[in-house]
C-alpha cells in the first residue's frame, strides 16, 4: 500500500531545542490536513518529510503502490517521489512562469521533452495559464503561492507536501487554493500543514493533530469530527471544538 512513514524518529535543532522524540506517524493516499499551533513541529516535520532536514534517529519511507521502498537516505530517489512547497516560497529571478515550472522539473531529473507537455499542464492546473510568459518576480503573492504549487506538481510525485500555502492570503486567494487542492488526485499522498482550521470537513480525507512535537490524533475526518460535542451543529464550530479538545489535551 501507498505511503510514507516516519518511525521512531528524533530531531533536535540543537541540544537545548529538541522537537521530536521517537515519533512515529503514517500519511495515507488522499488528502491529510496537518493540524496544530504555531510552535507544534508542523514545518519541521514537512521538511523532514522533504528530505531537506535528516533525523537524528529513525526513518522516513516513502512506498509506493507497488511496494517498492525508498527512504530518505537515499536522496536522489527518495526526493523524485517527494514534491514540496515551502512556506517561504519565492521564485527565482529573471524566469517567467513556464520557465520556472520547466526549472522545477528539470531539478527533478525530468526531460526537456517530458516538461514541453507536463509544464504547460501544471500551470494551468493552478490557473496561470492566461500569464504563463509574464516575468515570475512580477505575479501577486497569491499568484506566486500558485506557482510553486505549479512546480511542486510537475514531476507527477506520488507525495505532495505543503508547508501553510495559505498562510497571507486573502479569503478569494484562499478559496482558489480550495478549488486547486480538491482538483488533486486522491490516488497520490497530500499532505497540507496548516493552523487554520477552515474547510477540514469536505477538503480533506485524514487529519493529524501535531502538539509540542506529538501527535495528539491521526484518523480520518469524520472521526475527528466525533470529537466534537454533540450540541456543535455547524461544521466549522465542529472542527474548531474537535480541533481545541486535541489541542488541550481534554482527549
Amino acid at each position: 500500500m501507498k505511503k510514507i512513514d516516519i518511525s521512531s524518529v528524533n530531531f533536535s535543532y540543537s541540544s537545548k531545542v529538541r522537537i521530536f522524540q521517537n515519533l512515529n506517524v503514517k500519511f495515507l493516499p488522499g488528502k491529510t490536513a496537518l493540524l496544530g499551533p504555531n510552535g507544534a513541529g508542523k514545518s519541521t516535520l514537512i521538511s523532514l518529510m522533504a528530505s531537506v532536514l535528516s533525523p537524528s534517529a529513525g526513518t522516513i519511507e516513502v512506498t509506493d503502490s507497488s511496494g517498492n521502498q525508498v527512504n530518505s537516505r537515499q536522496l536522489r530517489k527518495f526526493r523524485r517521489r517527494v514534491a514540496w512547497l515551502p512556506q517561504d516560497f519565492s521564485p527565482v529571478a529573471g524566469l517567467s512562469v513556464i520557465e520556472h515550472v520547466s526549472y522545477a522539473g528539470w531539478l527533478k531529473g525530468m526531460s526537456r521533452a517530458a516538461l514541453k507537455h507536463r509544464a504547460p499542464h501544471a500551470v494551468s492546473a493552478v490557473g496561470l495559464e492566461e500569464i504563463s510568459h509574464r516575468k515570475a518576480t512580477e505575479l501577486s503573492g497569491g499568484q506566486q503561492r500558485r506557482l510553486g504549487l505549479a512546480g511542486a506538481l510537475v514531476h507527477r510525485a506520488g507525495v505532495v507536501l505543503l508547508d501553510e500555502p495559505t498562510a497571507g492570503l486573502d479569503p478569494g486567494q484562499r478559496e482558489r487554493f480550495r478549488q486547486i487542492l480538491a482538483s488533486l488526485n486522491d490516488d497520490h499522498i497530500t499532505v497540507v500543514s496548516t493552523h487554520q482550521t477552515e474547510d477540514i470537513d469536505g477538503s480533506f480525507n485524514h487529519v493529524v493533530v501535531l502538539v509540542d512535537g506529538s501527535v495528539r490524533f491521526s484518523g480520518s475526518v469524520s472521526d475527528f469530527m466525533a470529537a466534537a460535542p454533540v450540541s456543535a451543529v455547524d461544521p466549522r464550530d465542529r472542527v474548531r471544538l474537535a480541533y481545541a479538545a486535541f489541542v488541550e489535551g481534554e482527549i
